[in-house]
């Protein structure tokens, strides 16, 4: 590991628990009266209605009526056929579809474009992007990540870090971290070869950054998000805080694969910018007669910096 990179984990590693709501409460008052206070979370959510409904009502109540921590609440369903909006508004959210919100661009499936639809209809200084598929959620997932920002200026991305069990196995989960962003990150990128969980959903991250970074649509849109936040503000302005234990929904050895190509694909066009003659990925399936090629369009689209964007520069304004 690089000495830059030990030196970073020393300074800007923490844990939940050393930042009381107490103190935070007192940073965001004082961050208010500057103007950089407000706090925003946003789920992303797809047919998550057996787990949104208690996140909800967690960061409501603990963040919204115990303490002020969190100005707003809103998720944003990105085509789900169950019940996940009705649940997730019953719960105390906002809920916005993602085909409403800048319906002059035409949505795309993924997650990085639910995410940076969401910037439009929120207005927090501090955006928290929570997955929606957590099980035993803790408020410290939220108030976890948002402290460094309202405690240290200097900070401006914030990335969860936790055990992922897999099953009763602790520390097997983040099969993709493990097996693709890690290599792809030491191997490249080897100042951010610090963060444990690399590609997790949950991460807070100030506006006025968020605003300035292009979004992968998909499953690479964490990755490319710290890739060009490095590059965009250094590593001394990134850090990681321990919450605990993520417990969530895995996802067969084929979702996986789709996301570790869309996932290696935003790196590659990071390293080079280059174009890739094949943007696809087979994969089989034994069917009746033998194995069955199933070939998946990768992820290749990028949304641009909203900054660019002329909806979101007139709300700004306005």
């Amino acid at each position: 590991m690089l000495e830059e990179v030990e030196c970073w984990l020393t300074r800007r590693s923490w844990s939940a628990a050393d930042r009381p709501l107490d103190r935070l409460l007192a940073a965001r008052a004082a961050a208010g009266e500057a103007g950089r206070g407000s706090v925003s979370v946003v789920l992303p959510a797809l047919n998550e209605e057996a787990t949104v409904g208690e996140i909800v009502a967690t960061i409501r109540r603990e963040l919204m009526e115990k303490v002020q921590l969190v100005d707003e609440l809103v998720v944003i369903d990105s085509g789900s056929t169950d019940a996940t909006a009705r649940v997730a508004r019953e719960a105390g959210a906002r809920v916005v579809h993602r085909d409403a919100i800048l319906p002059r661009i035409p949505a795309v499936p993924g997650k990085g474009e639910v995410l940076w639809r969401s910037l439009l209809v929120t207005g927090g200084d501090i955006v928290c992007f929570i997955d929606a598929d957590l099980k035993d959620f803790s408020a410290d997932f939220v108030s976890g990540i948002v402290g460094p920002l309202l405690t240290d200026p200097d900070v401006q991305f914030v990335k969860a870090m936790y055990d992922r069990p897999f099953g009763d196995t602790t520390g097997q989960g983040g099969r993709v971290t493990e097996l693709v962003a890690r290599p792809l990150l030491n191997l490249h990128w080897p100042r951010l070869a610090g963060f444990v969980q690399p590609l997790g959903g949950e991460y807070a991250v100030r506006r006025s950054l968020l605003e300035r970074l292009p979004f992968p649509v998909g499953y690479g849109v964490e990755l490319g998000l710290l890739v060009d936040a490095l590059h965009t503000v250094g590593l001394d302005a990134l850090a990681q805080v321990d919450v605990g234990v993520r417990k969530h929904r895995h996802q067969d050895g084929q979702a996986l694969g789709r996301m570790a190509a869309a996932i290696y694909r935003t790196a590659q066009l990071r390293l080079s910018r280059g174009h890739l003659v094949r943007p696809a990925l087979t994969q089989f399936e034994r069917g009746a007669n033998g194995f069955v090629p199933r070939t998946h369009a990768v992820d290749t689209e990028e949304r641009p910096p909203m900054c660019e964007i002329e909806e979101y520069v007139s709300r700004r304004v306005a």
